[in-house]
């Protein structure tokens, strides 16, 4: 099975907000660095926007992604970022299989 990427957007009003997103990303990701099947995660901040920030996540598989997000933990492990999700665009997230790599 492909591995996946999980991209959920973040979104911060000002520099307490950003530093606020930063925190939580810490958090979350030690909660989530047990979770079987998960590879490791990543924090970046746009290029051009400071303020745009994007969380991706790697898993081993989409059946592997499925079984934490359908669990309880899932809401628990994921709500300090909960308050900074970006929705100016509708969706605040994206999953990717990956299709070719070098």
């Amino acid at each position: 099975m492909p591995e996946m990427r999980v991209l959920v957007y973040q979104f911060a009003r000002d520099e307490a907000e950003l530093a606020a997103v930063r925190a939580a990303y810490h958090q979350v990701s030690r909660r989530l660095a047990a979770v079987p099947g998960m590879l490791g995660n990543e924090l970046l901040q746009h290029g051009h926007d400071p303020f745009s920030l994007v969380v991706v996540s790697r898993w081993e598989s989409r059946a592997a992604f499925d079984a934490w997000e359908s669990g309880a933990e899932h809401r628990e492990d994921t709500a300090p970022l909960r308050p900074y999700r970006d929705d100016r665009t509708g969706r605040p997230f994206a999953i990717y299989q990956v299709d070719a790599a070098y």
